[in-house]
């Protein structure tokens, strides 16, 4: 979910090479809900590509006036507050990109993207990146980097996490984690075989499928 309400404007989602690894995940003709959907890029492409029904929720009212425009079915919510109003299995797949570090509530958060969806597909900056370390390890501040670019004080995520920290949770909670995917500075992808050791130190943004609860 785009940050607009806390005075921070995100990249363009045009720019982020996520987007695409994300669509691949999803079967073609499934009924997916983008959670935090943005100016509807993702949408779009699942849309055009794999024919999928797709609906969008998304906190900035610019966004969602520019989602509807464009012909994407996309309400004005918030992850926190709105999905407990959305059916057990109304859809295949519930994305949550870039988002659910920005969430108040990310556990409750997971909790209803399962509920919702039969699968879950989550993708956040990982903040166990080896220059999130040493940033922190040199300068003694908090990181500031591409996919992290604004300064603490006025960042819209208020829960950072690692990969490490996410597989934790998921755990915890017994959620079945189906695929990991890790990308480098550049966008590119880390070998599925690597550790979640390696994973970690140098992936800057993951990408995980989900399953319900055992």
């Amino acid at each position: 979910m785009t940050a607009a309400g806390n005075g921070y404007s995100a990249p363009p989602q045009s720019r982020r090479v996520d987007l695409n690894l994300v669509a691949d995940l999803i079967r073609p003709g499934s009924r997916v809900l983008d959670i935090g959907c943005g100016d509807g890029t993702l949408l779009e492409i699942l849309e055009n590509r794999y024919g999928i029904d797709g609906r969008g929720v998304e906190l900035s009212q610019r966004n969602v006036n520019e989602c509807v425009a464009k012909g994407l079915a996309v309400v004005q919510g918030d992850a926190d507050r709105d999905l407990v109003d959305y059916p057990d299995n109304a859809f295949d797949y519930v994305v949550l990109s870039q988002t659910i570090q920005a969430t108040r509530d990310p556990r409750g958060v997971l909790d209803h993207i399962l509920r919702i969806g039969r699968r879950g597909v989550v993708s956040f900056p990982n903040f166990g990146h080896w220059r999130m370390r040493w940033q922190l390890l040199t300068r003694g501040r908090m990181p500031i980097t591409e996919h992290l670019p604004v300064s603490w004080y006025a960042t819209p995520n208020i829960h950072f996490c690692t990969i490490r920290d996410f597989c934790a949770l998921a755990d915890d909670m017994g959620v079945v984690i189906e695929k990991v995917i890790a990308l480098g500075s550049k966008g590119d992808r880390l070998s599925e075989g690597a550790s979640l050791r390696t994973l970690n130190l140098f992936g800057e943004q993951a990408i995980f499928v989900l399953a319900k609860p055992r």
